[in-house]
């Protein structure tokens, strides 16, 4: 860089997994970590949520501007494909639906709709480049390829679109330290960089390969993991549970870490919830930098997946078993924590960096504002879920077979089928196939179990009967072979041997509940705390009280939240995550209007779900949960644990 070489002291840090008014004292906590570089993916379908119709792009431009501001380096990662634990890994769904594996291809129809993107993205980017008098250093090129694909010819169709849109700093591919890995994802002539979490030497020994010239660069230092929501059969982990049943469990106390840190040899050093031992990260960091290598730490402050957009894994070492959904808090146990708070590991990184800095390393920034006392939210609404559907859904769809969420045009959401079973007939097992990922259903009107399975059985219905199906998706795989996999009801139902088809299919979006002159539009009738629907309340805070929160749900089960219109993401009473994060900017003084959607309803008098799994100790044997249903979803009182309790906001 002008002349003299540089060594990259890099954090990832996703714009989009900050609130933008926490921008500028994140990034002065990576200044004070020791770090002279940002890094930071772009997710194509959180900007282009459908083809030709572009949202917020000039959000990526005014980061690189807080970044420049802040005396940092940038490095760019525009996709198409980004993973990041990211809802399908940063692809929109109205491209893998119609196109399935023909994706990350040089596929003609994915590389217009590539190409588009690019188009779009890249005059945020262009003008910020070094060589300009901006922050950008280095953009990269797809993202991990070589874990996937082996189209060379796709690799270089991207390459030259980015050259040929106007960037002139150094292109980077960055792929696993396996020889598979380096030959499908880099690219003749381009820089190739490794990820990984321990084992530098190693690992730059088998770049060095491949590459016998040029820098040295760890783009992904794993200092920790993410976790996903406890979704097996007793509560647990399933891919612990499903390493257990392998023989496996002594390999890794968070089988999550498999998925990815698999692909260099990284299973064993991740505890429980992705957290790392701060000695021991640093003790990788620093034989990192005694390579002589560059470093991007992953993540230096990981942030959280607003607005239901975290993805999901697939168990088992190939990545194609049971689904991994990733929780909302993208804390990854980093250096800087969720809520930007320097962590033990912050410290040991600081030490580690300190020497290898140009000149005095800076103090940390003052601490954020914290909420000055809990507020409890006072409830006073409540919406059916047919109410919203019918306020905030899309039409309705008549359709031999269920369609998918991408047939339905729904990239976050829920989707209610409705098909009826002709009759008279006996009462067989009806069976649903390809569920993805989670079913409420009801059966004549009353509530039946909870399906949790692709093959999923909802039990005995006797004909005439009229079913629904409300299935929820907790998130697209964003890393492995079932990337792009289709959400829905996507394998028909069936009553014994015979498809029941005629099915009424209407979805719901996430981002509907964000219209707030379509849900000001909606009957509210008196709150019923816990209950399957749209909740609206205020919660109050008092002057001079604003600041960062965490968001409590006491023996609620499972859906969004929206304070102050901005979407905090999902909670689910299964864990491990027990709260939301909310960023002070999103409160105000005074009245701030909150949105809880319930999508399963708790039971009132118990904190866990509102009504057992069909594939789980509790149903009766008959597809429903027998009396006390009240047709809302909840199941009459309970009496094993404490009562659902309106949502609090805590400091």
């Amino acid at each position: 860089m002008d002349g003299r070489p540089v060594r990259l002291l890099s954090g990832a840090l996703h714009y989009f997994r900050v609130h933008e008014g926490h921008w500028d004292h994140r990034l002065a906590m990576l200044r004070a970590m020791g770090l002279n570089c940002v890094e930071t993916y772009v997710p194509w379908n959180l900007h282009e949520p459908r083809p030709g119709v572009f949202r917020e792009l000039a959000v990526l431009g005014r980061f690189l501007d807080a970044v420049g501001r802040a005396g940092l380096l940038a490095i760019v990662r525009p996709g198409p494909y980004i993973c990041a634990e990211w809802e399908n890994g940063g692809l929109p769904h109205w491209v893998t639906g119609p196109l399935g594996r023909r994706v990350r291809t040089r596929d003609p129809e994915y590389l217009r709709a590539v190409d588009g993107w690019l188009a779009a993205v890249l005059p945020q980017v262009v003008p910020r480049q070094c060589d300009r008098g901006g922050p950008v250093i280095m953009v990269q090129v797809e993202n991990e390829y070589g874990s996937y694909g082996s189209d060379a010819g796709y690799l270089a169709h991207l390459a030259g679109r980015l050259r040929a849109l106007g960037v002139t700093v150094p292109l980077f591919t960055s792929d696993g330290p396996e020889d598979h890995m380096l030959t499908g994802g880099s690219v003749p002539g381009l820089t190739a960089t490794v990820n990984f979490g321990s084992g530098a030497r190693e690992a730059f020994a088998t770049l060095r390969r491949h590459r016998p010239d040029g820098p040295l660069m760890c783009m992904e230092f794993w200092c920790g993991w993410f976790s996903h929501w406890h979704t097996g059969p007793g509560g647990e982990d399933a891919e612990v549970m499903e390493a257990t049943e392998a023989g496996q469990a002594g390999e890794t106390a968070e089988a999550g870490a498999v998925a990815k840190a698999g692909e260099a040899g990284e299973v064993g050093e991740v505890g429980e919830g992705g957290v790392r031992d701060a000695a021991d990260a640093a003790a990788a960091l620093a034989e990192i930098l005694e390579c002589g290598a560059s470093v991007n730490i992953y993540m230096a402050h990981g942030g959280t997946s607003f607005g239901g957009w975290a993805g999901a894994n697939r168990a088992g070492a190939l990545q194609d078993g049971a689904l991994l959904p990733t929780v909302t808090s993208y804390d990854y146990d980093a250096p800087v924590d969720e809520r930007g708070r320097p962590t033990a590991k912050f410290w040991r990184f600081r030490e580690v960096l300190a020497p290898y800095a140009e000149g005095p390393v800076p103090a940390p920034p003052a601490p954020q504002p914290v909420l000055a006392a809990a507020a409890e939210v006072r409830l006073t609404g409540w919406a059916s879920m047919d109410a919203v559907l019918d306020g905030l859904g899309g039409p309705e769809v008549w359709s031999g077979a269920p369609p998918t969420f991408e047939e339905l045009d729904v990239d976050r959401g829920v989707v209610r089928y409705r098909l009826s079973v002709p009759g008279p007939r006996a009462p067989y097992e009806l069976r649903v196939r390809g569920v993805r990922d989670r079913a409420v259903t009801f059966v004549d009107g009353a509530p039946g179990p909870v399906l949790d399975t692709e093959e999923a059985v909802l039990g005995p219905v006797a004909g005439p009967a009229e079913v629904e199906l409300w299935v929820e998706s907790l998130g697209r795989v964003n890393y492995g072979p079932r990337l792009g996999e289709a959400k829905g009801i996507t394998g028909g139902v069936l009553h014994e041997r015979q498809y029941l088809h005629g099915v009424r299919a209407r979805g719901l979006r996430l981002d509907a509940v964000e219209d707030a002159t379509a849900v000001a539009r909606l009957v509210f009738e008196e709150p019923r705390p816990g209950a399957r629907g749209l909740h609206r309340g205020t919660v109050v805070v008092p002057a001079g009280g604003v600041g960062d929160a965490v968001l409590e749900l006491p023996g609620w089960t499972r859906g969004f939240v929206w304070v102050g219109g901005f979407p905090l993401g999902r909670y689910w009473s299964a864990g491990p995550q027990r709260s939301l994060y909310v960023p002070g900017p999103c409160l105000r003084e005074g009245a701030n209007e909150v949105l809880v959607l319930e999508l399963e309803g708790a039971a009132p008098g118990t904190s866990g779900p509102g009504r057992p799994s069909a594939n789980r100790p509790g149903t009766d044997g008959s597809g429903t949960n027998g009396p006390g249903t009240d047709g809302s979803g909840t199941n009459g009182p309970g009496t094993d644990g404490p009562s659902v309790e309106a949502p609090r906001l805590v400091p």
